[in-house]
């Protein structure tokens, strides 16, 4: 059974990430952090052999795969399965905002309810999914060899509760960490954790994470 490895990163720092907005599938733009730990990320992976990088349509995916292509040549395929959760109404506001905006909405999204759908989005059942079911299509298209995924906090999640059997009720015990290395095996419909959140690439000063949902 041959096992494909994916390197899964999460995008560069973006303000909205910094000021703890939901962002979802708003199309918020990389901050100057956000390039320069995306450059960093690009040295980094020069030094690594994979055959194909994917990237979510979002430009702050997209932008941090531009950078990780300028130095490894690699061209960028992108899919939009591979984009954040849908969040509808919760979208550019804080945690504090919408609690005053939408306090039944989100009582029932705190309630970690998996069906329940933020008017305008999508639901964490339809959200895994989505993205579970693209990188599964990715790992079996690249049987056997490796490739780089960039895309976005909650798609970590995903995966991270898949590989280590977590219910989406429970709390996840790791943080989302901007331009972290991920990387997980695929094989027989299973995924494996091989390494979460390594930001070795990163100066002090450049790391930036979120334990909550925002991604």
């Amino acid at each position: 059974m041959n096992e494909t490895t994916l390197i899964v990163i999460r995008h560069g720092e973006t303000e909205w990430n910094r000021e703890k907005r939901m962002q979802g599938t708003t199309d918020t733009p990389l901050s100057d952090i956000g390039r320069s730990q995306a450059q960093a990320l690009g040295r980094r992976l020069a030094a690594r052999r994979f055959s194909a990088l994917y990237s979510s349509d979002l430009s702050r995916a997209h932008d941090t795969a531009r950078a990780v292509a300028g130095h490894t040549g690699h061209r960028i395929t992108v899919d939009p399965r591979l984009q954040e959760r849908r969040f509808g109404i919760f979208e550019g506001l804080l945690a504090s905002e919408i609690v005053e905006r939408y306090p039944e909405e989100h009582a029932r999204f705190a309630s970690r309810d998996a069906d329940f759908v933020v008017p305008g989005g999508e639901s964490a059942r339809q959200f895994t999914q989505r993205c579970l079911g693209c990188l599964a299509e990715i790992a079996d298209r690249h049987r056997g060899g490796e490739v780089v995924v960039v895309s976005h906090g909650l798609v970590l999640d995903s995966l991270y509760r898949s590989s280590q059997g977590l219910d989406h009720g429970a709390p996840r015990p790791v943080p989302l960490i901007n331009a972290s290395v991920n990387v997980f095996a695929y094989a027989g419909g299973a995924w494996r954790m091989d390494l979460w959140g390594d930001v070795s690439h990163l100066a002090a000063d450049e790391v930036t994470q979120y334990r909550g949902v925002a991604g």
